[in-house]
């Protein structure tokens, strides 16, 4: 499914703008400041409804009260609104129109496939725990459904046992609701990491022979192992047990110090843990290999090539891993983000369109 035109009104940097985009690769050039990010991320906002850079009110251009999208894709128009309640608490509703329907808000099956893959992705060895967790958690969403629902009652869920854990600081009589917030926590804890597993062990059939390929090393092994304080078999139960046996920590720190959001994902190359001994050049092929199978496993569940959204990571590949990458998106609708064309026109030859922006 592609994306065909799009209008930006009151969205980030954009006042009003109109794009029409090509099936293929679409390159988008501009110097830093000139909205290019912003494109993408409206991109993406149309295509699965949600941002990965802030929350709704961030998506307002500056003192508007409102922003719209509208795109067309190969089956119709899609709408995103945006507005600003009038409560005057800085919230903001969000309303979506998919081919003629209105929805509040955008179910699994009509949301578009898409990846994005974004410089901040190429520190998923070093960077903190949660991006490795949003790894896993947002490919999750896109393949299996009602992932997002259960990742939603669990944040909500632990939301509601920390404000109990810093109210109970001041009035343990309330500690005896705890029992309860408990057992939800730990069942939904462990739908969390049940998929999770089965999504490491899906991209562990696939990891080492792209990584071997990119790399051009046929002996390399690359492996993702799943991380807990908490063990791992019967993980429910175990959590539901060392949450009360550390609730008088949890009250005196005030929040939940056990659960699938203090989880790791342990990257191994060749048996050793990539974040100690990986270099450069192959921090980048892990993350590369991690984006290949996550468009691999998106299309696999839809039926579909998912739409790519690279921001600005072609500066940051050498030439081998560009020409890799160029390789391994033949056939998707790409967007990609530069400062410089000639760093990623030469790879794409006369078949991309180009989509100059100025200085915002």
């Amino acid at each position: 499914m592609n994306i065909q035109t799009l209008r930006v009104q009151n969205f980030r940097s954009y006042k009003d703008a109109s794009f029409e985009f090509d099936p293929g690769v679409n390159i988008i050039v501009g110097p830093n400041g000139s909205g290019k990010t912003n494109l993408l991320e409206a991109l993406l906002v149309l295509a699965q409804g949600a941002s990965y850079r802030g929350n709704d009110a961030d998506l307002v251009s500056f003192k508007k009260p409102w922003a719209r999208l509208d795109g067309y894709d190969q089956k119709g128009q899609r709408v995103v609104k945006i507005v600003h309640k009038v409560t005057g608490d800085n919230g903001v509703t969000k309303e979506f129109v998919i081919h003629d329907k209105p929805f509040k808000r955008l179910s699994y099956n009509y949301k578009l496939p898409i990846t994005l893959f974004e410089p901040n992705h190429l520190r998923l060895l070093t960077g903190s725990p949660e991006l490795r967790r949003e790894l896993l958690d947002g490919l999750l969403e896109q393949t299996e459904a009602g992932y997002g629902q259960v990742r939603r009652r669990y944040a909500r869920t632990l939301a509601q046992r920390n404000a109990l854990l810093k109210n109970a600081r001041h009035n343990p009589g309330e500690l005896h609701q705890l029992f309860a917030w408990n057992v939800r926590l730990s069942d939904l804890s462990e739908q969390i990491v049940s998929h999770r597993q089965m999504l490491i062990e899906n991209i562990n059939k696939r990891a080492s022979k792209i990584y071997r390929q990119l790399a051009h090393n046929p002996k390399s092994k690359l492996q993702l192992f799943y991380d807990s304080n908490t063990a791992i078999e019967q993980y429910g139960s175990n959590l539901l047990k060392k949450l009360e046996e550390q609730q008088d920590l949890d009250v005196q720190r005030g929040f939940t110090g056990s659960g699938p959001h203090r989880d790791d994902i342990r990257i191994e190359l060749n048996k050793q843990p990539a974040s100690n001994t990986a270099s450069r050049g192959e921090t980048r092929s892990i993350a590369l290999t991690l984006k290949i199978i996550e468009l691999a496993l998106i299309e696999a569940v839809h039926q579909q090539k998912p739409i790519l959204l690279l921001d600005d990571v072609f500066s940051e590949l050498d030439g081998s891993r560009r020409r890799a990458l160029t390789e391994a998106i033949v056939g998707y609708q790409t967007f990609i983000t530069t400062t410089d064309a000639d760093i990623v026109v030469q790879h794409f030859m006369d078949n991309c369109t180009i989509i100059p922006l100025g200085s915002s």
